[in-house]
């Protein structure tokens, strides 16, 4: 979290959301609860070491929850909070939106 005022509210969203992988993992924790080896397989790419990093973050900001079960071999789950399904919801069109944007490439570059 920064500590100086936001200037309007997209401004708050995108500083939660600034990074390459945070989008990934919250579309990842969508309507359902990873071990952190199931993300890096639903976020190719990613190291561990940043994905950790994303996560501690998402989970300072109150988007992602982190499970800690007391069993052997220890058990860590992740999901989205109430608002980080908020955050996923709005971001719906945007992926929509990219979605239409990727076609139009294709469609200029002549790939299907």
């Amino acid at each position: 979290m920064r500590n100086q005022p936001y200037v309007c509210g997209l401004d708050a969203a995108v500083d939660v959301i600034d990074g390459k992988w945070k989008v990934l993992i919250i579309w990842a924790l969508n309507h359902q609860r990873c071990r952190f080896g199931e993300l890096r397989r639903l976020v190719p790419g990613v190291t561990e070491k940043v994905l950790t990093q994303q996560l501690r973050e998402l989970e300072a900001d109150g988007i992602v929850h982190r499970e800690i079960y007391d069993v052997v071999p220890p058990k860590v789950e992740y999901s989205l909070t109430g608002l980080g399904d908020e955050l996923n919801t709005a971001l719906g069109p945007l992926g929509a939106w990219g979605k239409r944007r990727m076609a139009v490439l294709a469609e200029e570059t002549g790939q299907d």
